[in-house]
């Protein structure tokens, strides 16, 4: 359990902590009580073994189904600072894209062993399930599944002709609409497709763009974030304009697959992967 200091005994060693944790987690040993400030981080913690662990999630975490029980300390405004202390957690798993980077500092002055999920990569799915382990009383479920999820990620690969690539528009909200940009997830799993975003250069993460860039942009698949679209039907007017629309390739994504890191996301690629390869197919 962690000791609470004076604030200021920790900031010398903030820094250190935040960059050799997750470098460390090889060494660590089984936690009983465990955090996750993220709904990816959540799934991945039970993929590593820690489900039984979890005494706090994300208001957002729900999947797999056991997680709907847990107490709720995170959302996207922020953390509930004072319950997660008054938890104790031997870990808390945090996402540094997503949680507020002053709380998570906070945390870390008051001596909470805190790993950062980074998951900018596919890689980076099995890579956190496998240090994510180390915490856990049977790391091997961990380790195994790691590797099934990469032996499913070289079958896709294999299975699907990349080659040929296909210019597709993400769709992430509609009002204003707003698309993401190369680099950013999930912007791999559409690569790892063939795919090639029609805005990969933006100068920001995830710009908000207009209708007649989308046009002149000519993308070959329309795709759609489930949840975040209330009218699917928008972009039927522009069916002379944008080809995607023209060949009826405008589909929409289950949000929960495709905008979360996750074991699920090799349920992300086989639905990107398909509508990519039915688009080849047409040409």
């Amino acid at each position: 359990m962690p000791r609470l200091f004076p604030l200021s005994l920790f900031i010398a060693s903030s820094l250190f902590l935040s960059t050799s944790l997750n470098a460390a987690a090889e060494t660590r040993t089984p936690v009983n009580r465990v955090i996750s400030l993220a709904p990816h981080a959540t799934e991945i913690a039970f993929a590593a073994g820690l489900g039984d662990k979890l005494v706090a999630v994300s208001e957002m975490s729900d999947y797999p189904k056991e997680v709907k029980s847990i107490e709720k300390v995170a959302n996207y405004q922020g953390m509930k600072l004072e319950r997660i202390i008054a938890l104790q957690p031997d870990l808390i798993i945090a996402w540094p894209s997503g949680n507020p980077q002053k709380e998570l500092e906070m945390l870390e002055r008051f001596g909470f062993d805190i790993y950062y999920s980074h998951t900018s990569s596919l890689n980076d799915i099995a890579n956190n399930i496998e240090q994510l382990s180390h915490y856990s009383d049977d790391p091997n479920y961990g380790f195994e599944q790691a590797k099934l999820f990469r032996k499913k990620l070289a079958e896709l690969s294999e299975q699907y002709d990349v080659t040929d690539p296909v210019r597709y528009f993400y769709q992430l909200s509609e009002n204003p609409v707003i698309t993401l940009a190369q680099g950013h997830w999930p912007s791999e799993v559409f690569s790892f497709c063939g795919g090639v975003n029609v805005f990969e250069n933006s100068a920001t993460s995830y710009p908000q763009v207009g209708i007649e860039q989308v046009i002149v942009s000519e993308p070959e698949v329309l795709f759609l974030s489930e949840h975040a679209i209330e009218n699917g039907k928008m972009w039927d007017k522009w069916e002379q304009q944008i080809p995607a629309v023209k060949n009826s390739a405008v589909w929409s994504l289950k949000a929960d697959w495709i905008n979360r890191p996750t074991p699920r996301t090799l349920l992300a690629i086989e639905e990107v992967c398909g509508h990519l390869e039915s688009v080849r197919q047409k040409r």
